[in-house]
């Protein structure tokens, strides 16, 4: 009984290895370390399949060894999996990526009416549908501005609109500060690059990390107390390679939400790449969207202004 399942055993101090040091995952080979980060929390998949080996092997090396990828990952994830909603709250924001290539962006546009949301931050705005979406949205929301490739819809009037310099060469980020009846908040946009997963170069994500690093600096030198980031960041907040805005914010999501809020793919979510992040501002709630014409989820959040 002891010797034997000694290989489900090995198999369970690795994965408590990777759980624990995952930050020691170099970056250097095809950023392995972000792309290991992005989808760790799926790793827990991996513990009852060890545990049926354990149990078939009647192994009780196994078992035992079990126990500890299993406290590990509910140290880093187990949170998550809790309900940590709560009342209240005076301002409810949401982000949506609607897809350049969404066939249906009236629907979708109708589907984030009936959010009743206050604030509404759009990515990848194609230039011919950005007149739809202000159209379709115009009735609930007065203020708008669309800078580049993302737009801010909101209740409330905004001024000091302008594009932000994520360094890419077109725009893809935007702040305005949103006049709301508790205050001022300094509201950004942000589309960071995409990456992608190719045998020969890994995870590629340079550019979208060197955009990640401009975005955080432009948050650091906000003069205003309350800061909302929404949009789609390509990158989970267990990314260290996003750590120039997630070292700063707080996730709504890890914060005031119920389950890991995975936002893509729509047809399959895998990775809350889509967030909603705060600065000098208390969550409430957080949560996703049921699915529109896009490949993204929208996502919301409820917050209490100070």
């Amino acid at each position: 009984m002891w010797r034997r399942g000694i290989v489900v055993a090995v198999l369970a101090v690795l994965l408590t290895l990777l759980l624990s040091f995952h930050s020691h995952v170099p970056n250097r080979i095809g950023n392995l370390g972000s792309l290991t980060e992005t989808f760790l929390p799926w790793s827990g998949l991996v513990l009852p399949v060890l545990l049926v080996l354990a149990v078939v092997r009647r192994s009780a090396t196994g078992l035992i060894a079990i126990v500890l990828p299993f406290a590990v990952w509910l140290n880093l994830f187990g949170g998550l999996l809790t309900d940590k909603e709560a009342p209240g709250g005076d301002l409810t924001v949401l982000t949506h990526n609607v897809n350049a290539g969404n066939l249906d962006p009236d629907g979708t546009a109708r589907d984030l009416v009936v959010a009743h949301a206050d604030i509404v931050a759009l990515e990848e705005l194609p230039e011919s549908q950005a007149p739809r979406y202000a159209h379709d949205l115009a009735a609930a929301y007065p203020y708008h501005s669309v800078q580049g490739t993302v737009g801010l819809w909101s209740r409330y009037p905004m001024h000091a609109v302008r594009p932000v310099d994520i360094r890419m060469g077109w725009t893809r980020a935007m702040r305005a500060t949103v006049t709301t009846p508790h205050g001022p908040v300094a509201v950004y946009v942000a589309h960071l690059p995409s990456v992608r997963v190719t045998f020969d170069a890994g995870f590629t994500a340079g550019q979208r990390d060197r955009a990640a690093d401009a975005l955080g600096r432009a948050i650091a030198d906000e003069p205003l107390h309350s800061v909302v980031l929404l949009g789609d960041l390509n990158g989970t907040m267990n990314d260290r390679s996003l750590a120039a805005v997630t070292s700063q914010m707080r996730s709504t999501q890890g914060a005031a939400g119920n389950g890991m809020g995975f936002s893509w793919p729509a047809s399959f979510p895998m990775a809350r790449i889509d967030q909603i992040m705060v600065k000098g501002i208390e969550p409430r709630s957080s949560w996703t969207l049921p699915r529109t014409g896009s490949d993204h989820l929208p996502v919301a959040a409820r917050l209490q202004l100070p």
